[in-house]
């Protein structure tokens, strides 16, 4: 079993694809449980943020995993499988933990050293486990990356080079009002973790007000209440109030996650009749798009989407934080496939020595039945130097192949150690934790001792 990646993002695929492939969240548990039903996955989680969506799988093939895993989500798209192929990249095996590792650190972002898909990463596991989609080594991985994620961000400063799509995106709407949020009006259609975090940002941009509006108004009166107690007056609203709160509003920022457009035309052009001239700033975060394109066009209208972004942010951020994130991730993975290559050939090991021992009983048992009458002390010392010439045959290979395991090709030699001794396959998995009182155990102490 190995892990797959299976993914589109910014780096891969345009917006429009990235809208056609998005994944909302109530959609996230029914593809969950298409793919670990088909035939190769037997794992999976996915992570579904407003620039990327990937599959984290385990499977028992690279192709019938590839196979199952895409069909899915060519089928979800509505794309033709060849089409979408075109946008998707693909990581196996230990290109699949280093990519995740990169991805928490955020260095994988539209912008580079952003910590918001820390929390988006999270969700993801937590949604899939809801779902009885993870298994042991996906939640070893996925709570590995959070732990890299965290340190890579504490330890290398990447969080300076970059900061996240919303705050980004806000820097250009400020562009458009004059070089800054403060003593602004906003409205904020979504009240999610996306619509928290840019009322955050506006906040502390110092905005004058916040207008919240959702189409669930007890999201939105939360979000207010919240962002009222820290200070900045807020109200909520349904987004049947959109058009008489854009009358009067500096900044609109749609970011709700739903599936169609939300913000229409007609709505911004009968706000903007009555704006005498005034510019407004519309910031759209949705995937897919929350606006419709065609306010785009509007007098004194300035859409700020994720096209513009993506455009704008292309070449990235580059510097020593993340040339030191960068080097931290390579550590952390290779760290991580050495101690899963060394975990793999134990239970082959326990099987070993475990077949020692039986097979030193059987002789006991024959010895007995040859000689019962054979004194009781020289029967002891027999078997005593018996088991020592055993243990002291194994001890040499079992150290060298666990001292092997980490590198590259760690695998095979569990599997060479298996074919060599006629080792059942199960059989290590069977013996993975020694049973309490076995004689093994009193081995396996030696020669951790030795």
């Amino acid at each position: 079993m190995s892990v797959l990646v299976v993914g589109l993002s910014h780096r891969s695929a345009p917006v429009e694809v990235l809208e056609r492939a998005s994944v909302g969240a109530d959609d996230v548990p029914k593809l969950l449980d298409e793919m670990v039903r088909s035939a190769h996955v037997s794992e999976v989680m996915m992570l579904s943020t407003c620039n990327r969506i990937e599959v984290y799988s385990v499977v028992d093939t690279f192709h019938g995993g590839l196979a199952d895993v895409s069909n899915v989500l060519a089928r979800h798209s509505g794309m033709p499988l060849h089409e979408l192929t075109e946008h998707v990249y693909v990581h196996y095996a230990g290109s699949a933990v280093q990519h995740l590792f990169a991805v928490a650190a955020g260095l994988d972002s539209m912008v580079v050293g952003e910590a918001q898909i820390l929390g988006q990463l999270r969700s993801a596991y937590a949604a899939a486990d809801e779902c009885g989609s993870v298994g042991r080594t996906l939640h070893e991985l996925a709570q590995q990356a959070l732990r890299v994620g965290k340190r890579v961000h504490a330890s290398t400063g990447i969080d300076t080079a970059g900061a996240s799509v919303v705050s980004e995106a806000l820097v250009d709407a400020a562009g458009v009002l004059g070089g800054e949020l403060a003593g602004r009006r906003a409205v904020l259609v979504g009240a999610g973790a996306m619509g928290a975090l840019v009322a955050a940002h506006l906040r502390r941009a110092g905005a004058a007000e916040i207008v919240v509006l959702n189409r669930s108004v007890e999201r939105a009166e939360r979000l207010a209440g919240t962002t009222a107690g820290h200070g900045t007056p807020a109200r909520a609203g349904t987004l049947d109030a959109l058009a008489d709160e854009l009358v009067t509003a500096d900044l609109l920022v749609a970011c709700t996650g739903a599936v169609g457009t939300v913000v229409g035309r007609a709505v911004v052009a009968a706000a903007v009749a009555t704006r005498d001239g005034r510019p407004l700033a519309v910031c759209d975060l949705g995937l897919p798009r929350d606006v419709d394109a065609g306010v785009a066009a509007l007098p004194g209208v300035t859409v700020v989407d994720l096209i513009a972004l993506q455009r704008r942010l292309a070449p990235g951020q580059r510097g020593s934080a993340v040339a030191a994130a960068q080097e931290l991730v390579a550590e952390e993975a290779q760290a991580y496939l050495a101690a899963q290559r060394s975990a793999e050939v134990t239970p082959t090991v326990t099987a070993l020595r475990r077949r020692a021992s039986e097979v030193i009983d059987a002789e006991l048992l024959r010895l007995d039945s040859r000689l019962p009458d054979l004194d009781d002390r020289v029967r002891d010392e027999f078997t005593r130097s018996v088991r020592r010439v055993v243990d002291k045959l194994l001890h040499t290979p079992t150290v060298q192949i666990k001292r092997l395991a980490v590198g590259p090709d760690g695998s095979s030699y569990a599997e060479a150690l298996r074919e060599l001794f006629e080792l059942d396959p199960q059989t290590p998995a069977a013996v993975a934790v020694p049973r309490s009182g076995d004689v093994l155990a009193a081995l396996e102490a030696r020669e951790e001792r030795t």
